[in-house]
């Protein structure tokens, strides 16, 4: 028993020196070494201190990452190169800071006597209200060298540094240029993040970089495009479409908003979603022509032709180019036609008397109207394809010799 207890106490004994060793290697400017040394302590159950583990780790990396800082400022002056690792130098800003946190956990922890007594978090807010700075940069650097989980761990941790404990009570006004270029990095913390397809945090630095109105546009697409992304529920979905129409809302010139709505409401399923949406356009701007067209769309799939030559028509007041839709009116029209030869037919001949047949080929007159204005503005058929449904027009209304011409234009496409 005396043998299991001492080697117990050996074991404690020895992390607990490691950290002591660890220790005197910085001072002495060892910093690789320090690291080294201190590891296995860090996550060994016989480290008694594992605040100090990590108050150490940090200090390492923190001072190695400063004297090659200090050593390039000072051959900057001589004009003489700074031989380093680079990707080594950015790398210790951020491991100095991730450890520093790590300490903290472990510093506000009660003693063996269940008291707290936190000895390290003032030291290290005071280095690190200013230290924080060096995170843009170095995630810059790890950007570049195409490294985005690095650059997201220094940019993140930048913007998150006021919320940590670690800085409970500090006053980060002391560093104007935290708050001014906060903002700024969370939108290139958001932009890594949708690039890793991280949906849930690229929306939160989004939102905080949406705080500043010189950045919320840009913010605000991110946002967006990772709502639509992480969109697994219905909740989801209508959570993405909420802030989507409050973008709408808040600036309805702006087409982007407007046509995301647009994807998402013509998707298949949610036809009636559709017209009720392009109801509430039409209602806030009578003269938008895509939500008559959209509406106009819904009503040809249900096949209510009047109506929704009535929305093709009044897109094509607003703008008489809008080709799909005079198209669309034309082909609305010869399908009420369609539908009325076939209910006044004869149950058994299959034929029309002549004033029916008369009431039906008033309506192909008028979708001919349509179809040739489309001929018109679309002559090399380029948008719309008028030449099969001008033929359809052109042989049930007896025009033989047009009829002609369409079936040989057919022909030769």
């Amino acid at each position: 028993m005396m043998a299991v207890l001492f080697s117990a106490a050996a074991s404690t004994f020895a992390q607990d020196a490691l950290v002591k060793e660890a220790t005197k290697l910085v001072s002495k400017g060892e910093f690789d070494q320090a690291i080294q040394t201190v590891t296995p302590a860090l996550t060994s159950s016989e480290t008694t201190d594992k605040a100090a583990a990590w108050n150490v780790l940090s200090d390492a990396y923190y001072q190695k990452f400063s004297k090659i800082q200090q050593l390039e400022m000072e051959n900057k002056v001589k004009q003489q190169p700074t031989v380093y690792d680079t990707l080594d130098f950015n790398k210790s800003i951020g491991a100095s800071l991730e450890a520093a946190l790590k300490c903290d956990e472990f510093d506000v922890q009660p003693n063996e006597k269940g008291k707290v007594k936190i000895r390290f978090r003032k030291a290290n807010q005071e280095r690190w209200l200013n230290g924080v700075i060096n995170l843009i940069n170095s995630g810059l650097y790890m950007y570049n060298k195409k490294q985005p989980d690095e650059a997201f761990k220094h940019w993140s941790m930048y913007v998150d540094a006021s919320s940590y404990p670690l800085f409970e009570g500090a006053d980060f006004s002391k560093n104007p240029a935290y708050g001014q270029y906060r903002s700024e990095i969370a939108y290139y913390a958001g932009l890594v993040a949708y690039q890793k397809k991280d949906y849930v945090a690229a929306e939160k630095y989004a939102r905080i970089a949406a705080e500043d109105p010189k950045k919320a546009d840009e913010a605000n697409e991110i946002l967006l495009f990772s709502q639509k992304e992480n969109c697994k529920t219905r909740e989801d979905s209508l959570a993405y479409v909420a802030t989507l129409k409050k973008y709408h809302a808040a600036k309805p010139n702006e087409e982007r908003y407007f046509n995301l709505l647009m994807d998402y409401y013509t998707k298949p399923g949610r036809t009636a979603e559709l017209k009720a949406w392009a109801d509430e356009e039409i209602a806030a701007n009578a003269e938008n022509k895509m939500a008559w067209a959209l509406k106009g769309e819904v009503l040809m799939s249900e096949e209510k032709w009047d109506d929704a030559v009535e929305c093709y028509k009044k897109a094509a007041e607003i703008d008489p180019t809008f080709i799909q839709c005079v198209f669309n009116a034309g082909v609305c029209l010869y399908s009420k036609a369609a539908a009325l030869k076939e209910k006044l037919a004869d149950k058994k001949t299959g034929g029309l008397t002549n004033a029916n047949a008369d009431k039906v080929k008033a309506i192909l007159r008028d979708a001919l109207v349509y179809q040739e204005k489309a001929r018109e503005l679309d002559p090399e058929q380029e948008r719309v394809k008028w030449a099969y449904p001008l033929y359809q027009i052109y042989y049930a209304i007896g025009d033989n010799a047009k009829a002609n011409e369409m079936e040989k234009l057919l022909n030769n496409k």
